[in-house]
């Protein structure tokens, strides 16, 4: 069965399917003299469970945009952004962190990663940062498999640049958008700005003798993106031009259904420290989702990209959710 973009609509065909094959096993029980009770009241409610998925799928197919063919989403590939917030240079290093995470995760399922944009600090840490993820050849699809990261990241732990030992609470955003191809939403080259400059590294040290970095100003917006990743001139506008269609289709979503959680200022918050979807706890070796109140331990695992148990508890929860 093909994945849908809509990771609703999926996690609900997964169920289905756990529920009849589980109906198969159960079946041949029903011959069992000393099973066969137990064996057909499992029966019946395996049964009952699986007239209230189908039910549940029969009415999430009916709404809009739950298969690709509504959305402006291409084949689930997202854009992923990181930024530091509340915490100082410690913040940037956690989206630092964050970033590498989010790398090898993506190198695991087998995506192809392309760095849009990254504003680097002084000591290693991040101010932002901007990747293009795409499925590939890969049978996991991102934007089902990152659905659940958007949100406020809070880590706990006592900083490298901290010399009296104390513990620092600091968070980074992470917000996760759909790739807009330039044929779904239409950019006017008369409202954009385009800008270039000399690429640079931490602390303004030029990388790039000559001016192959880009900055877009959209007009209409206001909205400012700059890429200065490629060496060439021509791949940093493309890759500036990706990066602003994407967040003029959330601005546009955001505007038509200001309720929905899944666009980005909902999404992200403010960056305060309350407003958490993950703890990354060090002094306990710990992560936590509030949202589910689960935790995991083995917490740099899981900065080197072991995301897969916590992204397959949230995906159990939604579906179950979502079937009530």
């Amino acid at each position: 069965m093909p994945q849908p973009t809509n990771p609703r609509l999926y996690f609900l065909q997964q169920q289905l399917q756990e529920i009849d094959r589980k109906i198969r096993e159960l079946e041949p029980l029903l011959q069992d003299q000393e099973l066969k009770n137990l064996a057909a009241e499992e029966l019946e409610q395996l049964q009952q469970t699986r007239k209230q998925l189908q039910q549940s799928l029969r009415t999430l197919e009916q709404e809009p945009n739950s298969t690709t063919n509504d959305n402006n989403e291409e084949k689930g590939n997202v854009i992923l952004e990181i930024r530091a917030a509340t915490g100082g240079d410690e913040a940037g290093l956690f989206a630092h962190d964050l970033l590498r995470m989010y790398l090898k995760f993506a190198e695991k399922k087998g995506w192809r990663v392309e760095t849009l944009s990254l504003k680097q600090g002084e000591i290693g840490n991040i101010k932002e940062a901007a990747l293009l993820i795409r499925q590939g050849k890969s049978p996991f699809v991102p934007s089902q498999e990152l659905a659940f990261e958007s949100g406020v990241h809070r880590v706990q732990r006592i900083p490298v640049t901290e010399s009296s030992g104390r513990i620092h609470t600091s968070t980074a955003t992470v917000a996760v958008l759909p790739e807009i191809q330039p044929t779904k939403l239409e950019i006017r080259s008369e409202d954009l700005i385009i800008e270039t400059f000399r690429a640079s590294g931490p602390g303004g040290q030029h990388v790039n003798k000559n001016e192959t970095a880009v900055r877009i100003i959209h007009r209409p917006s206001g909205l400012v993106v700059s890429s200065q990743q490629a060496r060439s001139q021509q791949r940093n506008k493309e890759a500036a031009l990706a990066l602003l269609r994407s967040r003029l289709y959330q601005r546009e979503e955001a505007q038509r259904q200001a309720s929905l959680t899944a666009k980005r200022r909902h999404q992200i918050g403010r960056g305060e420290r309350a407003e958490k979807i993950r703890t990354y706890n060090f002094p306990q070796d710990r992560v936590t989702d509030h949202r589910i109140k689960k935790s995991w331990h083995k917490i740099n695992k899981i900065l080197d990209g072991e995301l897969e148990p916590i992204i397959k508890a949230l995906q159990t929860a939604s579906a179950s959710v979502n079937d009530n």
